[in-house]
């Protein structure tokens, strides 16, 4: 999407947030009658340590900011220190390309960041981060990360502690690659391609999933939990982003691998969490 359009497209969405939250925006620096350029403007940083978490709307001549967190990530410290943590940083990062880079006419820098709640039980909060980031370029960079939160320790799961062999990892990587391969397939053979274009297409983008389905924790850090009967968990959701199991214009990926496949590799410590049998 080229910048003019991107502007035109964010400003009225983030109008329209400013506008529910009752955000005050400063007003854009406008020049003196003497035609001095205009004051330079300081960007604030987010607060480190907030006791709420809110929802954030920023609006500048260079940049938009829009972040929004569902109210049940309040309930536990530890977890909004995280989703704060993370929202800070995909900030951080925007604000140094704002402040190191000459924008040209009508570039809009802009970050859009939603965490919204996957699951919320009385042993485990799930918390989606989903959003993007321009800093020029063709087009955005994804934003994508999860958190499920262990209600009674206090502490996030994650990919290197529910599974924490490294030969355990050899199944669910051989599972999540056969899923992948076989939606290839399909997403190819639907788009009814001369054979020579088909063959070319499955290499290429079977090389990306081989290498991005690796039996390494590193590609595996973004699950998301599945309910299931009596509390527990059904199986996870792993869920890829944009260029680690193909192109840009494939999206984000995601394969559920279901309990019975999990059980046999998870911790001792976790596999009450999942529909034994």
């Amino acid at each position: 999407m080229s910048a003019p359009i991107r502007s035109l497209y964010c400003l009225p969405l983030f109008a329209l947030a400013l506008s529910a939250c009752q955000r005050d925006v400063p007003p854009a620096p406008t020049q003196s009658a003497a035609g001095d350029a205009p004051p330079v403007q300081t960007v604030q940083p987010l607060e480190e340590t907030p006791a709420e978490l809110q929802d954030v709307v920023e609006m500048d001549p260079k940049f938009i900011v829009g972040i929004s967190y569902p109210p049940e990530a309040n309930k536990y410290p530890g977890l909004a220190a995280e989703l704060h943590r993370y929202a800070q940083a995909a900030r951080d990062e925007l604000m140094e390309s704002v402040g190191g880079a000459e924008l040209q006419p009508g570039t809009m820098y802009d970050l859009s960041l939603n965490f919204s709640t996957l699951l919320d039980t009385p042993d485990m909060l799930a918390i989606a981060a989903d959003g993007s980031s321009y800093t020029g370029g063709a087009h955005d960079s994804p934003l994508i990360e999860r958190f499920v939160w262990l209600v009674r320790e206090q502490k996030l799961l994650t990919a290197g502690t529910l599974i924490a062999g490294e030969g355990d990892w050899e199944a669910i990587s051989g599972y999540v690659r056969e899923q992948l391969h076989a939606a290839l397939s399909q997403r190819i053979d639907a788009d009814e391609l001369e054979p020579d274009e088909r063959s070319r297409l499955m290499r290429s983008a079977g090389r990306m999933i081989e290498e991005g389905s690796r039996p390494d924790v590193a590609n595996y850090q973004q699950f998301e939990p599945i309910p299931g009967a009596g509390g527990k968990l059904s199986g996870l959701r792993f869920v890829f982003p944009p260029y680690q199991m193909g192109p840009y214009s494939d999206g984000v990926q995601a394969v559920e691998v279901p309990a019975a496949v999990l059980l046999p590799h998870v911790a001792p410590a976790y596999r009450d969490l999942f529909v034994q049998g």
